[in-house]
């Protein structure tokens, strides 16, 4: 059978390649060996967002008295939680469903095997394609634990389905998953210990922010333990996981009924036939790619967590539009200059552009200009006895080169930031614009 281009990975840059691809005339097949949404819809963001928004609704029940509204929350029904995350998640994979078949699409799901750069097979079929993209995604980082063979752990995707809340709850790793699930337990009742290799929490987001967080989540009630090496586990006879550590202090024990693993993820380099390509590697052993992410292979595209770039699922949908408008004759190139990161915890932290430590690192003069988020009328409005910050970091020519904030909604105010940044605009560019009031965006006019 033939086709124009073949998709493998129905991630978020799969199936974004392949309904661009569809709606401009391309004849696309998409090859998923399991579901449609791939790990960001099943298993990662989508599901944990709708975990964190029943945390969420949860706390602001037990705390409707400072707004003076009473309330008497009874807990949580956390079977109901897990069915509703499943609910959302299969509405959304039948919209994907959807949409591609209205671009006419064809879906394979089996484990597609590339043979060559224009011949891929999948359930004793073989297709023959002009171009390929490469969307395979990543997979989980399970540490070399001593005794992890003997002990019952979780990842997020067991987290992600549990039905009965244990009373403790160990974390291995205090990234932007591990503080996801911490913030979720947390509000939910179960005693939380994050055990971070790291000198701090969330590696990539402002250390200024990440400590403010940590120690707002200290105050919640979740242990800490940062410049720890865990350097074994093991279950005991009631069932609870001991989890050993060494730090500076020396060593210990934590004893918890459960432990979740979360230090990372990594593209998927093994299987589906990517070494019959005989890609280009970088230094980290990643695929290399150019500004189109074409890759050493003409005709060959990588997008996603496969390139190992931004293992994000907004990046991955922006370089499926970069690689299928080259494919088309498109002028446009793949920018990473602002891509924002977010953690969804609450309160939420979002960053995007460079931090100070990167800033320093090149050389580069800046300034730093802090807003408490008290600033904006909405947000003291909205969060009774809670503040948080609006961290710019401005160039001497007054360009905005990073943006960093702790606070309800960051998430949704850090596209505008990123907007300026990659367009290279100045502070006294936002002065121009007229913000609704009252909003908590405006007070990037404050800055």
């Amino acid at each position: 059978m033939d086709c124009q281009l073949a998709v493998i990975g129905g991630g978020p840059a799969g199936y974004t390649a392949a309904e661009l691809a569809g709606k401009n005339g391309m004849k696309v097949v998409l090859f998923e060996k399991n579901s449609l949404g791939g790990v960001c819809l099943n298993e990662g963001c989508i599901p944990t967002k709708t975990l964190l928004y029943a945390a969420k609704v949860y706390d602001t029940t037990r705390n409707a008295l400072k707004y003076g509204v009473l309330a008497d929350p009874k807990g949580v029904d956390l079977p109901k939680i897990i069915s509703r995350k499943s609910k959302v998640v299969r509405k959304l994979v039948l919209g994907i469903k959807a949409r591609l078949a209205a671009q006419q699409v064809t879906v394979v799901t089996g484990e597609a095997r590339i043979v060559d750069k224009n011949t891929v097979s999948c359930n004793g079929e073989t297709w023959h394609c002009g171009a390929m993209i490469l969307a395979m995604g990543s997979e989980t980082v399970i540490p070399p634990l001593a005794g992890l063979d003997g002990v019952a752990y979780w990842t997020h995707r067991e987290a992600l389905d549990c039905r009965q809340l244990p009373q403790s709850l160990t974390i291995v790793g205090g990234g932007v998953i591990g503080m996801e699930f911490a913030s979720f337990f947390n509000s939910m009742g179960v005693q939380v210990t994050v055990v971070e290799m790291m000198d701090e929490i969330l590696r990539g987001i402002d250390r200024e922010l990440a400590g403010m967080l940590r120690t707002e989540y200290a105050r919640k009630g979740v242990r800490f333990l940062l410049n720890t090496q865990v350097t074994g586990v093991r279950q005991d006879i009631s069932g609870n996981v001991a989890v050993s550590y060494r730090n500076e202090e020396g060593g210990g024990e934590i004893l918890s009924e459960k432990l979740l693993l979360s230090v990372g993820r990594r593209p998927v380099m093994r299987g589906a036939g990517i070494e019959n390509l005989g890609l280009e590697l970088t230094e980290r052993g990643r695929v290399k790619v150019d500004a189109h992410l074409e890759t050493s292979v003409p005709g060959v595209y990588v997008c996603g967590d496969l390139n190992g770039v931004s293992l994000l699922a907004h990046t991955a949908v922006r370089e499926a539009e970069v690689a299928v408008r080259h494919l088309m004759g498109e002028s446009d190139e793949m920018s990473y200059r602002a891509v924002p990161g977010v953690v969804y915890t609450n309160p939420e932290i979002a960053s995007v552009g460079k931090d100070e430590e990167t800033l320093n690192a090149e050389g580069t003069d800046y300034q730093v200009i802090r807003l408490p988020m008290a600033f904006s009328g909405r947000f003291v409005a909205e969060n009774e006895g809670l503040n948080g910050v609006c961290k710019a970091l401005v160039g001497n020519d007054g360009r905005l080169l990073g943006m960093h904030i702790l606070g309800n909604p960051a998430s949704e105010l850090i596209v505008m930031a990123g907007m300026m940044i990659e367009d290279k605009r100045t502070l006294s560019d936002w002065k121009r614009y007229v913000f609704p009031h009252p909003t908590v965006g405006e007070i990037f006019k404050e800055l």
